[in-house]
Parts: structure tokens; C-alpha cells; sequence
């Protein structure tokens, strides 16, 4: 992992970091590990929405080593990588057009993850198509065309309130004429309550598969960090709507809930592909488990 994305996922989750590194320090510096200091790493821990499950197998560790005092960090930290996927797989393209959806509820940053998406595939060499097939949101499509023009992607869309299935039939046809990379769509921001929306996304797979073979190959989630447990719930629902390849974790420089991604892979084996760390295009990066633990607890000593 280059120096400055380890920096950038430092920065990240430095809101995280904050009270569970203290915490921890405390608890590994201790000649003695009562159960006040259990106690108030466990708050931490909880805090930064590791989710009740991780939470008791890193006391459990905690305690086995309380009293010597040594091996600790190395046993909480190896518990933490445990918790996420051995390696992270990075796109495994088809195509072309290797045809991705981007999927998630309202608000958690779906759009602004398809452009810097976008951008990253430029950066690549490779021709995009973004299609906007959120119709019923006229900002969306405002807000994709900004990104389109900022990346040098094309942009397919209709009219407000058109039929994304058309969309996406129209982007798809003329992708496949042009031998076009990559086609990202932006599906409508939908509450995972609603089941009508859900069948939409399911309508729209359909039409996909039915014009580029085993589309869509990658299904991404975006969940904000800052709804933690909740955003495990989201994913949850989306894993029965749609065949997941993994999750992108937005704002997660705005929260002290990081620890959020290791709860969707360990109830979900659903693996984080990318965290977004700021507002700048290039603050999208691939996610490594590794420097995520490490920008969980912050450096030894």
C-alpha cells in the first residue's frame, strides 16, 4: 500500500482512532487489567461500532493476556484481522463493458462514489460510460453530469422520471456498439424497506444480463459510515435484492464508527472494496485490511 493512501486511511478513521487508541494503550500499559478498564474498553470499542460479537472475542483476548501485560495489542490486533477478509480482491473485469451497479439508500453518497469511480477508470486508460438511472431524483442526474464532464466519462440519461430500466437498455446497447470499459450505473437511492424498489433493482439486473452477458458483473454498496450499525442492516437487505460483490464505505472521515466494516464482512462475507476518506476525487481508495487495522489503533507504541 503506497505511504500516501496508508496516510489518507489514517486520517480517515483518525475520529475512530481517537478514544479506542487511548483506551487500548491504557489497558496494554497496565501491570494489572481490572475490570474498570475492561469496562471502559469495552465502551470504546462499542463506540467505534465493532458490534456486540467482536467486542466480547477482543475482551476475551484482553483478559487471557491481562497481568503480564505483554502481547495485548498483538492479540487484539490479530483478532481485528481476523475479522476482515484475508485479501481484498480487486475487479475481477469481464466484458467488455465490464457493467457495474452502485446501490444503496438515500443520502449515503452513491453518486459521488459513481463519479470517483469514474475518475479512477479514466485515471486507468479506460473509456466509461456513467448512466444515470436515478430518474426520480433531477439532482442526481445535475450532480452525475458534473461528474461526467470532471472525469471525461460519457453520460447516458433521459428525461426526469423516465423509466431506468430504459436507461439502462439504451446505455448498455450503445456501450456494446462502441466497445466501451466500463458502464457504472447510478441506481435510485432506495430505503431497503421498500420492496417495490428493491424489485426495480432486480428488473434492471434483468435487463443488463439480457444485453451484456452475466451483467452486472459488480454490484457495490455504499454505505455511509457514520450510520453504523445501522448500515449493517442496509446491507443485509440488499444482499436478498441483489448478488453483492462488495461494499464501498463512504464519510468515513466523518465518524467514529469505522469499526462498522468489519461487522458487514463478518455477518455478510460481503468484503469493503473501497473507503471514501474526503470530499477530493481522489479520496476513493481501495480498501487494505492491513492498513486498516493499523489506522484503527493507531501506530505501537
Amino acid at each position: 500500500m503506497a505511504l500516501s493512501l496508508f496516510k489518507k486511511l489514517a486520517r480517515g478513521l483518525s475520529r475512530t482512532r481517537e478514544n479506542l487508541a487511548s483506551t487500548l494503550q491504557t489497558v496494554v500499559g497496565s501491570k494489572e487489567v481490572d475490570e474498570d478498564a475492561i469496562d471502559d474498553l469495552e465502551a470504546s470499542l462499542l463506540a467505534a461500532d465493532l458490534g456486540p460479537e467482536l467486542t466480547e472475542e477482543i475482551l476475551s483476548v484482553v483478559r487471557e493476556k491481562a497481568g503480564s501485560g505483554e502481547g495485548i495489542r498483538e492479540a487484539v490486533v490479530k483478532t481485528l484481522r481476523d475479522a476482515l477478509p484475508e485479501q481484498t480482491l480487486g475487479m475481477q473485469r469481464q466484458g467488455p463493458p465490464h457493467v457495474i451497479f452502485v446501490v444503496g439508500v438515500n443520502g449515503g453518497g452513491k453518486t459521488t462514489t459513481v463519479g470517483k469511480l469514474a475518475a479512477r477508470e479514466r485515471a486507468a486508460g479506460k473509456s466509461v460510460i456513467v448512466v444515470a438511472a436515478d430518474t426520480f431524483r433531477a439532482a442526481a442526474i445535475e450532480q452525475l453530469e458534473r461528474w461526467a464532464e470532471r472525469s471525461g466519462a460519457d453520460l447516458v440519461k433521459q428525461r426526469d422520471g423516465a423509466d431506468p430500466a430504459a436507461v439502462v437498455f439504451d446505455a448498455l446497447r450503445s456501450a456494446v456498439a462502441r466497445g466501451v470499459d466500463t458502464v457504472l450505473v447510478d441506481t435510485a437511492g432506495r430505503l431497503h424497506t421498500k420492496t417495490n424498489l428493491m424489485a426495480e433493482l432486480n428488473k434492471l439486473a434483468r435487463v443488463a444480463g439480457r444485453e451484456v452477458d452475466a451483467a452486472p458483473h459488480d454490484v457495490l454498496l455504499v454505505v455511509d459510515a457514520t450510520t453504523g450499525q445501522n448500515g449493517l442492516a442496509q446491507a443485509r437487505e440488499f444482499t436478498q435484492a441483489a448478488e453483492l460483490t462488495g461494499v464501498v464505505l463512504t464519510k468515513l472521515d466523518g465518524t467514529a464508527k469505522g469499526g462498522v466494516a468489519m461487522g458487514i464482512y463478518r455477518q455478510l462475507g460481503v468484503g469493503i472494496r473501497y473507503v471514501g476518506v474526503g470530499e477530493a476525487v481522489d479520496d476513493l481508495i481501495e480498501f487494505d485490511a492491513d492498513g486498516f487495522v493499523e489506522g484503527l489503533l493507531g501506530p505501537e507504541g
